[in-house]
């Protein structure tokens, strides 16, 4: 598996499992599951708090405790700030949450721990506290958000001794919108309109790692573009390159978002042990630029 150094200091694979759904399956799929992606090179775990209620790290705590040795081979991650109708980032929740979080994995770590998402209440000095009393108590590494845009990144860093090295973001072929500003600059067209402070070129100006979240969907959960009628002049040219590579439509998926020069990582919540290995051939695939460009076409992307 490729690997990626998450804000220059965080080693991990350049396809992510992300947990979501782990929630959902008993112990022995779990199991089989974590196996399965460390076989194919997948060494780096997602979770967040309010994933199943909490189960999904308890489950994966579980794997991890009939596993010895494991946690040492394993990037752990997880997130808090989202609860039950509205968005928290005080001080006191994040030091309960990043409790709650070691307590059901198990664990006495996190790689890196993430804000869920932006709280419009934020205030960035009790962020910063709690983060470095996080950092000083040993239980968490390295420190992110998710679905963050640059404003709020400048915010944040500016409170913090340390540094903000993982903001999480969708993108995907059909999810375009960190790329699509940067192509249509001083045009009048839905395209050129900035709805992230241009959070991609801030991430890499500051040595931020972008995580990606569902690589194969389309809208805010909409449903999967693979195989959606609505986006079938997309999946006839996805189709052509898998083809010409030949990997499946899924692997191109996750190639065309590893062809950034950004470095993004790419998470995949697939629980299909079989998926998860189809995934991981992505690796292996180069998307020549011509490629690349293509494909952001076919999603119903304009070029200026």
């Amino acid at each position: 598996m490729k690997k990626l150094t998450l804000g220059k200091v965080l080693p991990g694979s350049a396809i992510a499992l992300g947990c979501m759904r782990m929630a959902a399956l008993d112990y022995t799929a779990a199991d089989k599951v974590v196996h399965v992606a460390l076989e194919n090179g997948i060494d780096f775990f997602d979770h967040a708090d309010i994933y199943g209620g909490g189960a999904s790290e308890e489950i994966f705590g579980r794997v991890l405790k009939n596993n010895p040795g494991m946690r040492d081979k394993i990037v752990l991650q997880s997130k808090c700030g989202i609860c039950d109708g509205y968005y928290d980032a005080s001080r006191e929740h994040i030091l309960e949450a990043a409790d709650g979080i070691l307590k059901r994995l198990g664990v006495d770590h996190l790689d890196s721990l993430l804000l869920h998402r932006p709280d419009a209440l934020m205030e960035p000095e009790e962020v910063a506290e709690a983060f470095e009393t996080l950092h000083r108590a040993g239980k968490v590494r390295y420190f992110g958000v998710s679905n963050e845009n640059a404003g709020q990144l400048a915010l944040l860093e500016r409170a913090m001794p340390g540094r903000i090295i993982i903001n999480q973001l969708q993108f995907s072929m059909a999810h375009t919108g960190m790329v699509d500003a940067g192509m249509n600059v001083n045009i009048h067209s839905d395209h050129a309109v900035v709805r992230d402070g241009a959070v991609l070129d801030y991430c890499r100006l500051h040595d931020i790692t972008i995580q990606a979240w569902s690589p194969f969907q389309y809208g805010m959960f909409e449903g999967v573009f693979l195989g959606c009628e609505k986006y079938a002049e997309l999946n006839a040219e996805i189709r052509k390159v898998a083809e010409a590579h030949g990997v499946s439509d899924t692997a191109i998926a996750v190639a065309w978002i590893m062809r950034h020069p950004a470095g993004i990582q790419t998470i995949v919540g697939s629980m299909n042990p079989r998926r998860i290995a189809d995934i991981a051939t992505a690796q292996n695939v180069s998307l020549t630029r011509q490629e690349w460009y293509r494909l952001y076409l076919a999603a119903g992307n304009p070029l200026p």
